[in-house]
């Protein structure tokens, strides 16, 4: 036990040096002087069912400070009132312009459709991809094509502040954070060299030359994490990416409760391990190993165990704080809920693995798409 102990240790205190490291060199981007223009910035957004959120996330968008911009709005097939809110938004400003997807195309996830349909209906040569339940502050758009410019980027994408209800999901929240960011490593997208991408759905902007040189979504059509796709993409091809926080000028409600959270990683989290179950099997284990093992040795007969245990749970502590400082509003002392956001999160492995293989494959939006065929466009890509 000691010897694996030690191992867990020793892994988290590299994990720690790398964390402090990368978040340190993340660039906020409130503090980028805004730019007054730099040409056409297109906004792209794909709504299904949408109706709830749509019109507060619009009508933050259209105070920004920087023109020219237009709104590409895409109704992807809602069956509420989401077309009708865009087209009543489009009668209001001239700059939104509305698309109705009536029948999804075989082989495309009807998001990552959306989204490319309306890239080809865009005029600027900035496009911007969000979701519908974003919100913008008024200089969020002079400020982003500013530090573009000036970096001479091919790809922005922007951390946004997550608004949360409930001590409960914001822990799950800091968690989700905790093992993404040791898990991808977000801030090595920062370094040119380096083949790691990142993309996040509340703002990814890429020059459309940089859209055009990866092809657009054609070829993540059937990627459900299509905004990180987007990013790894973009670095792939030797194109240029910065990631940068934004809390005090993007703001996005990840989910509203906790429920909503689990059911929500069901699209995501099994494709991050690319639908291997025996991938999904390894990660449960490591994950119950790494963070969850060190709490309960802390209650070890032996000394040394719980010295080396304890040890391990402060390096977790550290490393969860700097990520909860760095990329949410939240308190640091929701750290507490570690070791039960870890349950909560071996369970939402779990339960999406097991859905996914009783569906045969993932239920997104009201749409089922078989696994057999996302593997299938998987391979081809």
């Amino acid at each position: 036990m000691i010897i694996l102990l030690s191992l867990i240790t020793l892994f988290w205190f590299l994990v720690a040096i790398d964390t402090f490291r990368g978040l340190a060199n993340l660039s906020d981007l409130a503090s980028e002087p805004p730019t007054v223009s730099a040409g056409m910035v297109s906004i792209i957004i794909a709504a299904r069912n949408e109706e709830d959120t749509i019109e507060k996330s619009i009508r933050t968008q259209l105070g920004q400070t920087y023109q020219p911009v237009e709104w590409i709005l895409v109704n992807d097939r809602s069956t509420d009132e989401t077309g009708k809110i865009m087209e009543k938004l489009a009668r209001h400003d001239s700059r939104i312009h509305v698309l109705h997807v009536h029948k999804l195309p075989e082989g495309w996830l009807g998001k990552n459709h959306a989204l490319h349909i309306g890239a080809l209906k865009s005029t600027g040569n900035l496009l911007i991809f969000t979701d519908a339940d974003v919100h913008y502050e008024p200089d969020l758009l002079a400020k982003a094509v500013a530090y573009f410019t000036r970096n001479s980027l091919h790809h922005l994408t922007i951390s946004p502040n997550l608004k949360a209800e409930g001590i409960l999901l914001k822990g799950f929240i800091s968690f989700f954070l905790f093992g993404f960011s040791y898990f991808k490593r977000p801030w090595s997208a920062n370094q040119d060299h380096k083949k790691t991408g990142m993309g996040i759905g509340a703002f990814n902007m890429l020059s459309r030359t940089a859209y055009q040189k990866i092809n657009g979504h054609k070829k993540i059509r059937m990627r459900p994490d299509d905004d990180l796709q987007l990013g790894m993409l973009v670095k792939n091809n030797g194109l240029k990416q910065r990631l940068v926080t934004g809390l005090s000028l993007l703001h996005v409600e990840w989910y509203p409760s906790l429920k909503e959270a689990i059911k929500g990683l069901e699209k995501n989290t099994f494709a991050g391990l690319h639908y291997s179950y025996l991938l999904a099997a390894a990660a449960v284990a490591g994950v119950f190993v790494s963070q969850l093992l060190p709490f309960l040795t802390l209650f070890h007969s032996d000394a040394s165990v719980r010295g080396m245990s304890a040890l391990s749970v402060v390096l977790l502590a550290l490393i969860s704080i700097a990520i909860i400082k760095k990329l949410t509003l939240f308190s640091p002392w929701i750290v507490a809920l570690f070791p039960l956001s870890v349950l909560l999160f071996l369970y939402a492995i779990g339960r999406a693995v097991f859905l996914t293989l009783q569906r045969g494959g993932i239920k997104w939006r009201g749409t089922t798409y078989p696994l057999k065929e996302i593997k299938k466009q998987l391979r081809k890509s």
